[in-house]
């Protein structure tokens, strides 16, 4: 069976476990602990990495790679991009003071991608506050493939309900044409592995 590797990352709180659990069918694996952001927040974090698998209806079957959100685990993310053919960078759409964090954080994958495609999804379109797919873009100064600015291979417009099973299946499916075929080109940077930086 064919597989692709997407690595799924964002800020704390965007709700990558949650998308992947959601679509996850196979005993997955999650490093979440308590986090002292506080209950009202959120009671655990990942601190290493999540990892599921789905099969989409055209018989591709994608590995899902979650990454930790908070950037003190940066180090993590060199590695866990390393032969992948996607990253999905899922943002809080109902909060917009994660936007600046999302946006550092977009940088540096992107730094590092050498190739592979990027995509952004805008995640809590069911939450009142929810920026818009578009209000996320133009926040963040996303521009297609090819073009200045923060490029990416796709923009789902209808955003993502990461607890929503039909909403993150019609975001994977959407994007699975764009992700790389065969050679896996994302790779480290120059420096040395254990120095990576986000500012």
């Amino acid at each position: 069976m064919a597989y692709k590797k997407l690595v799924v990352t964002g800020p704390f709180n965007a709700g990558k476990t949650a998308l992947i659990n959601t679509v996850n069918e196979i005993r997955g694996v999650n490093t979440e602990v308590d986090t002292d952001a506080g209950r009202h927040v959120k009671p655990q974090t990942t601190v290493a990495m999540d990892f599921g698998r789905v099969t989409l209806p055209n018989g591709l079957s994608l590995h899902l790679v979650g990454t930790p959100g908070q950037k003190r685990f940066a180090f993590m993310w060199e590695t866990l991009i390393l032969e992948c053919n996607g990253i999905l960078m899922l943002v809080d759409s109902s909060d917009p003071a994660s936007l600046a964090d999302a946006g550092r954080m977009f940088d540096f994958f992107a730094a590092r991608a050498n190739g592979v495609p990027m995509f952004v999804v805008a995640n809590k379109q069911d939450m009142p506050s929810a920026l818009s797919p578009s209000e996320v873009s133009q926040a963040l100064h996303l521009v297609g493939s090819g073009q200045g600015g923060r490029a990416v291979a796709l923009l789902p417009p209808l955003g993502c309900i990461a607890s929503d099973r039909s909403s993150v299946l019609s975001v994977l499916e959407a994007i699975a044409p764009h992700l790389t075929i065969g050679s896996h080109t994302a790779r480290y940077p120059p420096h040395r592995l254990g120095t990576a930086h986000i500012k």
